[in-house]
């Protein structure tokens, strides 16, 4: 049986393709950030899918200390099966009205969309590596249109919202192509998907103001999430592995001219700076 792990897997897209990916006949392992809605959601597809193999980890993905807490846990949960890791999908997101930073003093947006991934994926490259798996990212057309402020990519000195969730996508982008180049001779494949609008919460989620109130009108114009988890149990199950980067609705997608190898060089060197981690050849090394 192939394992997927899935963060922010408690609600909207992460939920929905934890479900489907049950019912599709993967072994699911979801992260959430509350053990309650946790506790609730494996209940759930468990119920759904009865024959299914479902199991949560609680952890705020936010602070590293949590991310690599909880990718020990997941780590020996795989060495007892005995199995790679088949696909990880980083879907959990967020958005701040205000700069707002997390405990390592990283701006909350970059740190969860962009660092937890990084960090995670650090930590399990190895049983990804093993099953010759896919990392998957939730990504955003709102990419396109930005470029990565390299001298203040916490953008301490003039915060916009908007801006670091575009840029928060873009960073996703470069994240998948910088694992493409180092990994894909090793059978690695890395995707990420614009699931487009999507009437989720994620930006009623510690927000306020104006940001809370313009998602409240634009999430009643998307899709429900059922619709995008079909693109990321599509990039799990296709055999081999698509050779796309981008997709939307199953189908390989445009993107940002941004998305260069210059760039995800330097996404790389960042984060292995802030994340105090080193992915090379392979192999995961502390820094």
């Amino acid at each position: 049986m192939k394992t997927v792990v899935i963060t922010g897997a408690t609600s909207g897209i992460g939920l929905s393709s934890a479900l489907l990916l049950a019912r599709e006949g993967y072994a699911v392992i979801g992260i959430g950030r509350s053990a309650d809605h946790c506790r609730q959601a494996q209940e759930m597809i468990q119920a759904a899918a009865p024959a299914a193999t479902v199991r949560y980890f609680t952890a705020d993905l936010m602070q590293q200390n949590e991310v690599n807490r909880v990718a020990g846990e997941i780590s020996a949960c795989l060495e007892e099966s005995g199995g790679g890791l088949h696909a990880l999908i980083n879907n959990a997101g967020c958005v701040r009205s205000w700069y707002t930073t997390t405990e390592e003093g990283y701006e909350q947006v970059f740190a969860l969309n962009v660092l937890s991934c990084f960090l995670l994926t650090g930590r399990l490259l190895p049983f990804l590596l093993q099953a010759k798996g896919r990392v998957i990212m939730t990504g955003s057309g709102s990419h396109q249109g930005i470029k990565v402020c390299w001298n203040d990519v916490m953008l301490r000195k003039r915060y916009n919202p908007l801006t670091a969730y575009k840029q928060s996508k873009l960073c996703n982008m470069l994240f998948a192509r910088g694992l493409n180049e180092r990994f894909a001779p090793c059978g690695l494949h890395a995707y990420v998907v614009d699931p487009g609008l999507v009437n989720t919460d994620i930006g009623n989620k510690q927000t306020g103001g104006l940001v809370n109130f313009i998602w409240n009108w634009r999430k009643r114009h998307g899709v429900q999430p059922e619709i995008p988890a079909r693109t990321y149990a599509f990039l799990c199950g296709q055999e081999p592995a698509p050779a796309g980067l981008y997709y939307h609705l199953c189908r390989e997608n445009t993107y940002s001219r941004q998305v260069t190898s210059e760039n995800a060089e330097q996404l790389f060197s960042l984060g292995e700076r802030l994340c105090g981690i080193r992915l090379d050849q392979g192999e995961v090394q502390t820094a």
